[in-house]
């Protein structure tokens, strides 16, 4: 059994998270979210109505706009963006990143997971600063077109969301909207093309640019700085009930910045995977799991002691060795960086995840949480 969902990213999860998954819904804009975890109806600050769009502190100003009109090509066709977007609406479920990473303030965000002021993760809360966008609860496959509408976006950012193309065609009809390229599957446009094609169509292209350029040189460092990581394998999954376990699959964003890092994936699990996000992987398969380090995501302290306790956990080479970097629950930052895997979140993975990885691979030191 394979899917293509939207939840956070335990089997890419990225998130994308990823069509048999429940979405997780919760309170993301600033309010604290119900003990059931079930989304707050109206985000606070929503009273005030949508603010513009707006270059903020973040280097907007370093560069000149391009000259518009801008076509972009795209999965569904081509957008034509008039003239420089003012009201952006990021429709995706990680786009307020790239886009505040460009000084820009979207009027409104899409929600995914987590509980953080306006649905944006530490890593990209000095870039918000006092914006207060509203919070679009729209789960998976289910879009509030007349919501979209009332907020009058003259651009919907939509490079991570997983539209149709009927959806496509509705959300054209608002407004220009930016869709993904059509060289990927959905959720699998790598961060940089994902920053620079959000750039583009922000007349913030060379801004865009320096941004993709800074973190890949970190990335860089990093890996050089960790000669282990080189050849190295990883696997990322989490449980999917019935003796089932999400695998996390290699071309989403999160294990293209694994990758990036020197480590790589066992061919055997790459090709039960596919091309898409996740795949379920049985019992009897759970040997393909094991990996010079595999990262798994379970939802409560009691889910990693019943899979601590799984004998056939037990006979991973990486469950013996204490190689496993264990997430428990979704409000992990270093989870949800490497989830969001972004132009922002990717410097904090680096920071957070890193040693993790590191002490995964000296067998068991420092590896999430052992």
């Amino acid at each position: 059994m394979q899917r293509s969902t939207r939840r956070p990213l335990t089997a890419v999860l990225l998130i994308a998270v990823l069509a048999t998954a429940v979405i997780l819904t919760a309170c993301g804009q600033g309010s604290q979210p119900a003990s059931s975890g079930q989304a707050e109806p109206q985000p606070a600050g929503a009273d005030a109505g949508p603010r513009d769009s707006a270059a903020g502190d973040a280097g907007a100003g370093e560069t000149q706009p391009a000259a518009f009109p801008v076509t972009i090509p795209h999965k569904f066709g081509q957008v034509e963006i008039p003239a420089q977007p003012t009201r952006v609406l990021t429709l995706g479920f990680s786009e307020q990143d790239p886009v505040l990473a460009l000084g820009v303030k979207p009027i409104a965000v899409r929600y995914w997971f987590g509980d953080h002021p306006y649905a944006v993760w530490p890593w990209a809360q000095d870039e918000l600063g006092d914006a207060t966008p509203e919070v679009l609860q729209m789960p998976y496959g289910d879009l509030d077109f007349e919501r979209i509408a009332s907020l009058r976006p003259d651009l919907i950012v939509a490079t991570h969301s997983g539209i149709t193309a009927e959806e496509y065609e509705r959300l054209a009809g608002i407004a220009p909207t930016l869709a993904q390229p059509g060289d990927y599957p959905d959720f699998g446009v790598p961060w940089q093309e994902q920053t620079l094609v959000i750039g583009r169509a922000l007349g913030l292209e060379d801004l865009a640019r320096q941004r993709v350029d800074e973190v890949e040189a970190a990335i860089a460092a990093a890996r050089q700085a960790h000669p282990e990581f080189e050849g190295a394998t990883v696997a990322w999954a989490s449980p999917a009930g019935d003796g089932q376990y999400w695998a996390v699959g290699p071309n989403t964003p999160p294990l293209r910045f694994l990758f990036a890092l020197g480590f790589r994936m066992r061919d055997e699990l790459a090709q039960v995977i596919g091309d898409l996000d996740s795949a379920a992987i049985s019992a009897e398969q759970l040997h393909l799991l094991d990996a010079d380090v595999l990262i798994f995501q379970a939802d409560s302290e009691e889910q990693r002691a019943a899979l601590e306790a799984d004998p056939l956990f037990q006979r991973l080479d990486a469950a013996a060795q204490g190689r496993v970097v264990w997430f428990v629950g979704y409000e992990d930052p270093v989870y949800g960086a490497l989830s969001f895997s972004t132009v922002l979140s990717l410097p904090y993975a680096l920071e957070h995840l890193v040693p993790q990885l590191a002490g995964a691979l000296a067998g068991g030191a420092g590896a999430g949480g052992q």
